[in-house]
C-alpha cells in the first residue's frame, strides 16, 4: 500500500479530491455527457463515495463517484492509479458491476428492474499495455454473430491518460492530458482545474481528509500489529520458543514487546 499523501500533494488523480470535485453537478454532468455522448438534464448522488455492503458476510466496496441520470442510467466512475497484476482491473469492474446490481435488487426490486449502468475507470496508465488506446469500451456481444448484442445494458469503459491512439471528445482528450499531469487546456478542463483549487482551499474538506487519513493510518498500524503477533506465534510454535525469545529473534524492541503480550495470551 502506497504512502499516504499530504493534503497539499493531492491532484485530480487522487480518489478523495476527484470525488469532491465531481460533487459540482455542473462539472459532473458535463463529464458524463462528454463520456457517453448524451444529454443529461439532471443527476442525483445516491451517496458521496457510496459504500455498498450487501450482507454482513460480504466484502463492502466504496465507490468514488456513484451517480444516476434523469434517464435512470447508473454510473460508477473511478480513478485508478495502481496498475497491479495482469487482469485484476477487469475483474474489479466485474465485481463493482455485480455489487451495483445486488444493491438495486437488495431494495426489493425484480431483476427486470435493473437499470442501464456503466462502470468507468479513468486510469493514469494503459490498462491494456502496449495497445495505447485513449478509450476502451466493452459490452457483451455474441461471438458467433457480428453485431448481435446481449442487451444486458452493462458497459465497462477504461480511459487511458497516456493513450495516443483513437479519437475521443476533445474535452475528454484535454481532461486526460490534465490527469496525466499536463496543463489544463480547454474550457471544461480549466473549469475542473479551478474546482480543484477551490476544493483545496476549503478548510473543512482539508480537515475531513486529514481525519480519514488518520483513520487509515490507524487501520494500517492495527494490521501490521496483527501480522507481527501472528509471526511471533508461529515462531513460538515452530521453534518452541517463549514469547520473549521469539520477539528477540524478530528484533522487536524491548519497549514495544509488552504491548504484544496480551494478544499472545489470547487464543488465535
Amino acid at each position: 500500500m502506497g504512502r499516504i499523501k499530504e493534503w497539499e500533494e493531492l491532484t485530480i488523480c487522487d480518489n478523495f479530491l476527484f470525488q469532491k470535485v465531481m460533487q459540482n453537478q455542473r462539472l459532473c454532468k458535463r463529464l458524463i455527457e462528454k463520456l457517453l455522448g448524451i444529454k443529461v438534464k439532471n443527476i442525483t448522488y445516491p451517496a458521496a463515495e457510496k459504500s455498498i455492503d450487501v450482507s454482513a458476510t460480504q466484502k463492502s466496496i466504496r465507490l468514488d463517484l456513484y451517480v444516476e441520470t434523469d434517464q435512470g442510467v447508473i454510473l460508477d466512475i473511478e480513478m485508478q492509479t495502481a496498475e497491479g497484476s495482469e487482469g485484476w482491473l477487469a475483474k474489479r469492474t466485474r465485481y463493482y458491476q455485480s455489487m451495483i446490481d445486488l444493491d438495486v435488487l437488495g431494495k426489493g426490486k425484480d431483476y427486470t428492474d435493473l437499470k442501464q449502468s456503466y462502470v468507468i475507470f479513468i486510469c493514469t496508465f494503459d490498462p491494456f499495455p502496449d495497445n495505447g488506446r485513449k478509450l476502451y469500451t466493452f459490452s457483451n456481444r455474441c461471438h458467433e454473430q457480428d453485431g448481435l448484442e446481449l442487451g444486458d445494458e452493462t458497459t465497462k469503459m477504461f480511459l487511458n491518460a497516456k493513450g495516443t491512439i483513437g479519437k475521443v471528445d476533445k474535452d475528454i482528450d484535454s481532461f486526460l492530458a490534465y490527469v496525466d499531469g499536463k496543463a489544463a487546456e480547454g474550457k471544461f478542463t480549466q473549469d475542473v482545474a479551478s474546482e480543484v483549487d477551490k476544493v483545496k482551499q476549503h478548510n473543512e474538506t482539508k480537515v475531513e481528509y486529514m481525519t480519514l487519513m488518520m483513520e487509515l493510518k490507524q487501520q494500517r498500524r492495527e494490521g501490521q500489529e496483527e501480522e507481527r503477533v501472528n509471526s511471533i506465534r508461529k515462531m513460538m510454535q515452530k521453534l518452541n520458543l517463549t514469547a520473549k525469545q521469539a520477539m528477540d529473534v524478530l528484533d522487536i524492541p524491548v519497549k514495544e514487546q509488552e504491548k504484544y503480550v496480551s494478544s499472545l495470551c489470547t487464543t488465535p
